[in-house]
C-alpha cells in the first residue's frame, strides 16, 4: 500500500522541519519543500538518517514555475497529495528598522507589505492551486497563520505581516467552501509565539507545542472539521 503523501513548505527549519519529522513518523512520505537547496539538503538528510521517508524539492513559494514543476513531479511520481501544510512565510518588519522595513505602519514601505503578502498569502494560494486537484476525499490543507492576523484581537504595528495572515485566513475560508464537495478539509492554525528563528529565543512556546495542532489537523482521524482557525486544538475567533 502506498504511503500517504504530505507536502510541507518552509521545511528546512523551525515549524516546517518539525512538522515534516512528525508526519514522517506517522507513516507519511513527506515532500519537504525549501527555497534554500543547501539548508534543505542538510535538513532532509538528518531526517533520512533517522530512517524517515522524506525527500527534498527546492521550491520558493514566490516562484510560480517552481510550484508548477512540483505539481508535475508529484503527478508523475505519486499521482496524489493527501496533506498540504502551507508553512513557508516571512516577517520583514522590525522594531529596530527604520524606514522601509519599520514595524511602524506610518513608516513601512508599501513594497515591504507587498513582498510579505506575496510570500505569506500568495505563496499558499499558488500551492493550493497547484496541488488541491490531486487531493482525494479526506485530504487536508493546513495554513500556518498567526494570532497577529486575528481581526477580533487586532493591534498596532507590523502592518504587512498582520495583513498577510488575515488574508491567509481568507484563503482558508474560501477554499474550505470551494473544496467541501471534494471532502477536503482546509484550516488555519495559530501556533503561538514559538522559539524558532522567526519567533526568537524569548518566545513562550516550544516547537513541539507549536506544531501539535498543525500535525493534529493534518493527520488525526478525529480532526474532521473544516474552515476553522485553531490554537491548541480549539477553535478561536477570526
Amino acid at each position: 500500500m502506498q504511503a500517504r503523501i504530505a507536502v510541507v513548505t518552509g521545511a528546512n527549519r523551525g515549524l516546517g522541519l518539525a512538522t515534516s519529522r512528525a508526519l514522517a513518523e506517522k507513516g507519511f512520505h513527506v515532500i519537504a519543500c525549501a527555497r534554500d537547496s543547501e539548508a534543505g539538503t542538510q535538513a532532509v538528510q538528518a531526517l533520512q538518517a533517522d530512517k524517515l521517508s522524506v525527500e527534498l524539492r527546492v521550491v520558493d513559494v514566490n516562484q510560480s514555475e517552481q510550484i508548477k514543476d512540483l505539481g508535475r513531479y508529484i503527478r508523475e511520481n505519486y499521482g496524489r497529495v493527501d496533506v498540504l501544510v502551507n508553512n513557508a512565510g516571512m516577517i520583514l518588519e522590525t522594531r529596530e528598522a527604520g524606514g522601509d522595513r519599520s514595524a511602524n505602519p506610518l513608516l513601512v514601505s508599501p513594497m515591504t507589505v507587498m513582498e510579505t503578502f506575496n510570500s505569506n498569502t500568495l505563496g499558499a494560494l499558488r500551492m493550493i492551486q497547484a496541488l488541491a486537484l490531486m487531493m482525494p476525499e479526506g485530504g487536508r490543507i493546513v495554513n500556518v497563520s498567526s494570532g497577529m492576523g486575528q481581526l477580533s484581537d487586532m493591534d498596532g504595528g507590523w502592518l504587512g505581516y498582520r495583513m498577510s495572515k488575515t488574508a491567509l485566513n481568507t484563503l482558508t475560508r474560501v477554499f474550505a467552501t470551494e473544496l467541501a464537495e471534494r471532502g477536503i478539509a482546509v484550516n488555519s492554525v495559530c501556533p503561538g509565539w514559538v522559539r524558532t528563528n522567526l519567533g526568537g529565543e524569548n518566545a513562550s512556546r516550544s516547537i513541539e507545542e507549536g506544531i501539535d495542532t498543525i500535525v493534529w489537523l493534518a493527520s488525526d482521524e478525529s480532526a474532521t472539521e473544516s474552515g476553522g482557525f485553531w490554537r491548541d486544538r480549539k477553535r478561536i475567533d477570526w
